[in-house]
């Protein structure tokens, strides 16, 4: 099974940029739906953005042409650089990955198992 690490969380002013990273061991990254997501306090947990087996790319509206998920093979880690950043993206974020057996009700959580511990951000205005 995989295993994730986020980092590259930090607080940054409205219209900064952070790169989170989500670094996997275990198993190759490739072979799964790898998503992030976030869940703000009171608020559920939101998907931002999927990647599916290294390939397509799904982004949530709130964040899509801000938020570009990339990949690197070779360090087995994925991406996820946020530019513009708005207050609203304030939130913990976690990196998550399914098995590519599951069927996904995205941008439900649902299907994804294996989890890191996650990175905050916070925006301030």
């Amino acid at each position: 099974q995989v295993q994730l690490v986020e980092s590259g969380g930090g607080s940054v002013q409205s219209g900064g940029s952070l790169r989170l990273s989500c670094a996997a061991s275990g198993d190759t990254y490739s072979k799964y739906y790898i998503g992030w997501f976030r869940q703000a306090p009171g608020k559920e947990r939101e998907g931002v953005v999927r990647i599916d087996r290294g390939a397509t790319r799904i982004y949530a509206d709130s964040v899509r042409g801000r938020f570009t998920i990339s990949q690197d093979n070779g360090r087995n880690t994925l991406y996820l650089q946020m530019n513009s950043l708005k207050p609203e993206d304030t939130a913990m974020y976690y990196c998550a990955a399914a098995p590519s057996s599951v069927v996904l009700r995205w941008p439900s959580s649902a299907g994804f198992v294996y989890w890191g511990q996650g990175t905050q951000v916070t925006v301030s205005s």
